[in-house]
């Protein structure tokens, strides 16, 4: 299985800047894409940002420019900085991976617990 590790939430004033940190962990044979997927109070959950193995990077047209993901892939782990922080940034963050447990297994999505982000002053 894979397990997600989330880290680096917290309170932040607006126009600050955070920095989240995904480890994934567990036995598994390859981790393929990974991202981070967000969800405000009462609101669906959307994507954030996400990156594949070779680096190609897609993020949400709200986080433009603000946000940069980017991963280790020798440690599994993918990072998000969110700078320029807005109230509306406000969310549960939660780190997803596409990963296949053996050579021979399907595809899997997973996704870890989350962490919260609260941007106010």
């Amino acid at each position: 299985q894979v397990q997600l590790v989330e880290s680096g939430g917290g309170l932040v004033q607006p126009g600050g800047s955070l920095r989240l940190i995904c480890a994934a962990s567990g036995s598994f044979f390859e981790i393929y894409d990974m991202g981070w997927n967000r969800q405000a109070p009462g609101k669906q959950r959307d994507l954030a940002a996400s990156i594949n193995t070779f680096r190609t990077t897609n993020y949400a047209d709200s986080v433009k420019g603000r946000f940069t993901i980017s991963r280790d892939n020798a440690k599994n782990t993918v990072y998000l900085q969110m700078n320029s922080l807005k109230p509306e940034d406000t969310a549960v963050y939660s780190c997803t991976a596409k990963a296949r447990l053996h050579a021979w297994s399907p595809i899997s999505d997973y996704s870890g617990s989350g962490t919260q982000v609260t941007v106010s002053s």
